[in-house]
């Protein structure tokens, strides 16, 4: 299974958002010399927590510092953008990265109604008939032409829940799925029959023959199973801030988080995020990865793991690529 991370740039307590950018890419600089197979960032807007609100210009700083890791977006939100100016940000790209550049693609329409209100997204988005219009922007089909060409193929991916796996298979797209659909924390038997579904009913195209499952979720690897839940916690915390408060903040340190008084909601949440990613020790690890690779039949794995302590997370991504053994292929 192909090692990649997934880097939201997440902002910690006290810190500038530049710091959280300037880390996401000293972070990818380490991912290559780590081996990993690819570097993916992530949209999103209007969020305290996150600094990553624009994957293309992100991605362009990371291609001028990086050489061989391949870089994607995990993803870019399509209700947000015209097809037409994803194309072109992702061949420009492509010009100064040929062949190392991935197009991940969600559906997300915002995380609250400001958010959603300051970003146009009204009405129903059309998320298959975007997708089409963007391939056929980049293949060249489209009634114009968009400029610049891309250097090299442009992959394209669906960031997929339920119904976006069935538009990825009707589309012969690839998927990364993640969170419920995995069954890390609960029942796997749903999202084994969804994957099963876009396997069944997956029509090949010329970009993805066969089809592809990539699978995103927390993983922190540590000496012992205690200290990599101390990394989880900042995750976890802010997580549960998220769903009680509404607010989705800054990491802030173990420390201060162990020493708040904590209501049993919050409790309860940092439980669900917990249950919901892998952390342990190198055997631990190891272990759930295995099963989970074999239950799913993925081709890749995305980390999508933070902490507020960066040291520690550059020891976890380097411990995770040891047990994997990172190795990198094309696409």
């Amino acid at each position: 299974m192909l090692l990649s991370l997934l880097d939201r740039a997440r902002t910690r307590v006290g810190e500038p958002d530049a710091a959280a950018l300037t880390g996401t890419v000293e972070r990818a600089v380490a991912a290559e010399r780590l081996g990993l197979h690819r570097f993916w960032v992530a949209e999103h807007h209007g969020v305290p927590g996150i600094a990553g609100a624009t994957p293309a210009v992100l991605l362009a700083v990371i291609a001028g510092r990086t050489t061989t890791v391949r870089l994607g977006s995990a993803g870019v939100m399509l209700p947000h953008h015209q097809p037409l100016v994803v194309a072109e940000q992702f061949a420009t790209l492509s010009a100064f990265a040929p062949g190392r550049v991935d197009l991940g693609l969600g559906r997300s329409p915002g995380f609250t109604a400001p958010v959603r209100q300051a970003l146009r997204s009204t009405g129903e988005p059309d998320f298959a008939g975007d997708l089409t219009e963007l391939r056929a922007f980049l293949a060249g089909s489209a009634p114009i032409t968009a400029h610049p060409r891309p250097a090299a193929a442009v992959p394209m991916y669906v960031l997929a829940t339920g119904s976006g796996l069935t538009v990825a298979a009707e589309l012969g797209l690839p998927v990364i799925v993640g969170g419920p659909l995995l069954g890390v924390a609960g029942d796997p038997e749903p999202g084994l029959a969804a994957l099963a579904g876009y396997r069944r009913s997956y029509r090949p195209s010329e970009e993805a023959p066969e089809p592809r499952v990539a699978i995103s979720l927390d993983v922190l690897v540590a000496d012992t199973a205690a200290e990599a839940a101390d990394l989880l916690l900042p995750e976890a915390w802010a997580m549960a801030q998220a769903r009680t408060t509404g607010a989705f903040p800054p990491l802030e340190p173990v420390d201060a988080i162990r020493a708040r008084t904590w209501t049993s909601r919050q409790r309860s949440h940092v439980e669900q995020t917990t249950a919901a990613a892998i952390a342990g020790s190198p055997t631990q690890v190891a272990s759930r990865l295995t099963e989970l690779c074999e239950r799913t039949g993925a081709a890749e794995l995305v980390a999508s793991s933070s902490t507020s302590d960066r040291a520690a997370l550059a020891a976890s991504d380097a411990a995770l690529a040891g047990l994997l053994g990172s190795p990198r292929a094309a696409s």
